[in-house]
């Protein structure tokens, strides 16, 4: 039974991926006891998925360990705000009042009586961080033992790069199910092939033999496509015309894309890719025709135009991070609000391999 804590500044799917994990991805069972979110819009995409969960919209330092240890958790599921500790913020650390809600739910783990487990999602960079110190502090206080792991979607076969920082941790009394020490916080490849078969590592084996290629690992995007009418994300021509050659453009035979962010839909330079339906023979050429003009000229985003390039769609993107074809986004959120969720999420499949390591204590290897 577990509490999922989310993120209290900021705009998140709030951990709808565990309830999905406990069930059905990590084979684990389990309940959740309670969510906890401040931002209206993901909570009203995760009352429409999970209608019958306790879920509380307030901010997490508003919680008292009382109501807690009422609702007798053995588990919290964690994602603190990232901004204090991304690469693209000002990195103010412990000094940022957005470290506040992490520092309230430390001071809470000292008290619950009946936690046996964490797991603490948060931006690759967060490993570098003081605050960590603070929660390896409390995870030491507190008797847990743990391991730390920066791991990305497309080491388990997924076509998408998304590196994050995850820390496992159990009451000293409950064993791992592996005894490697994990260096540099990267997860040996021999426990990631331990890990039980999914569709996703299925697939992607399937499409290695199928390419002869066995150096690709993941699957292609392909899989991951819906029919759509390719006026709505579209790229416009002004885009075109100034940011096009910052793009990095996907086709359906690749077997990668770009971390998707909040910001996608809306800035094109380190926010995702972008899916082009011809093949990358054909972009190379486009491109080179369109470099007879100048770069930002309206003649050279007309040459480009011919591509039809276009946004991934939300769903796209859901599927990218594993999402279960069931889950849907109420019709009142905003194609801008359905991103910008999705941005601040995370990879279920990756979650749910995590959560199987977590709680197994018979060792595999």
């Amino acid at each position: 039974m577990c509490l999922t804590l989310h993120d209290a500044k900021r705009a998140y799917l709030p951990l709808l991926n565990e309830l999905w994990n406990h069930t059905l991805e990590s084979g684990v069972e389990g309940s959740i006891i309670a969510a906890v979110d401040i931002n209206t819009i993901a909570n009203s995409v995760y009352k429409y998925n999970f209608p019958n969960v306790l879920l509380m919209n307030r901010n997490i330092q508003s919680l008292v360990v009382q109501e807690i240890n009422d609702l007798n958790i053995d588990t919290i599921l964690m994602s603190p705000p990232c901004q204090p500790y991304t690469r693209v913020g000002l990195q103010k650390d412990i000094l940022d009042n957005r470290s506040s809600s992490l520092f309230h739910v430390l001071e809470l783990i000292h008290q619950i009586k009946s936690l046996k487990y964490i797991l603490l999602e948060n931006v690759k960079g967060f490993e570098k961080s003081e605050m960590r110190n603070a929660v390896l502090k409390c995870m030491n206080d507190c008797r847990f033992h743990y391991k730390e792991i920066i791991i990305s979607p497309c080491q388990f076969g997924i076509p998408n790069t998304r590196y994050r920082y995850y820390l496992l941790a159990k009451r000293n009394d409950l064993k791992f199910c592996f005894n490697h020490i994990i260096s540099n916080f990267h997860l040996p490849e021999d426990i990631l092939k331990l890990l039980p078969k999914s569709k996703h590592n299925l697939l992607a084996e399937k499409c290695c033999m199928e390419s002869s290629n066995m150096d690709k690992k993941c699957y292609k995007l392909e899989n991951i496509l819906e029919n759509v009418e390719d006026s709505e994300y579209m790229i416009p021509k002004k885009l075109l015309q100034k940011r096009a050659w910052l793009m990095d453009i996907r086709t359906s035979e690749s077997t990668g894309s770009c971390c998707f962010t909040k910001a996608y839909g809306r800035y094109v330079e380190g926010t995702g890719s972008v899916y082009c339906p011809y093949s990358d023979e054909l972009i190379k050429e486009t491109f080179l025709r369109a470099r007879e003009y100048n770069c930002q000229s309206p003649e050279a985003a007309e040459t480009l135009e011919k591509l039809k390039l276009r946004y991934f769609t939300p769903k796209e993107v859901c599927r990218l991070m594993c999402f279960p074809e069931e889950f849907m986004f109420p019709k009142s959120i905003t194609c801008k609000q359905k991103y910008r969720l999705l941005g601040n999420s995370i990879n279920v499949h990756v979650v749910s391999r995590l959560i199987y390591l977590l709680y197994t204590e018979k060792k595999i290897i």
